[in-house]
């Protein structure tokens, strides 16, 4: 039977990525007998930093989700905006189940601006 660990929780894509790049950092100094996990390291640590996770810092997130308390969504659905922050109305409803009752377009229009406050567009 499988215990359940009391710790256990989501990570956002930037803590994913940096614990496998700390992974990655102590499997390098480490035998080569763990190669299939240095391979399934360097490729998600090599697609993550083509994500919006490349430009943030726990400092962003944590103002972030501060910032995202009064609106009354699920712990999955701030996680989504941490990982694709939504930049659109459309995004919101893609991210939000029955947004459009939910949240009112003054909240919609809040989150939208706290996106682009705290996770701006990186110029290209």
């Amino acid at each position: 039977m499988e215990t359940i660990n009391a710790h256990a929780a989501f990570l956002c894509n930037y803590e994913v990525m940096q614990i496998l790049q700390q992974l990655k950092d102590n499997t390098q100094k480490k035998h080569k007998r763990e190669a299939s996990l240095a391979t399934v390291t360097y490729e998600t640590v090599h697609y993550l930093q083509d994500t919006e996770c490349k430009n943030q810092s726990e400092e962003m997130i944590q103002k972030f989700l501060e910032g995202m308390k009064k609106f009354k969504l699920t712990k999955m659905e701030k996680l989504m905006m941490v990982n694709t922050p939504p930049r659109t109305e459309l995004e919101i409803q893609l991210i939000v189940q029955e947004s459009e009752e939910r949240l009112s377009e003054e909240e919609v229009r809040a989150i939208i601006d706290l996106v682009n406050e705290i996770f701006p567009t990186p110029a290209t």
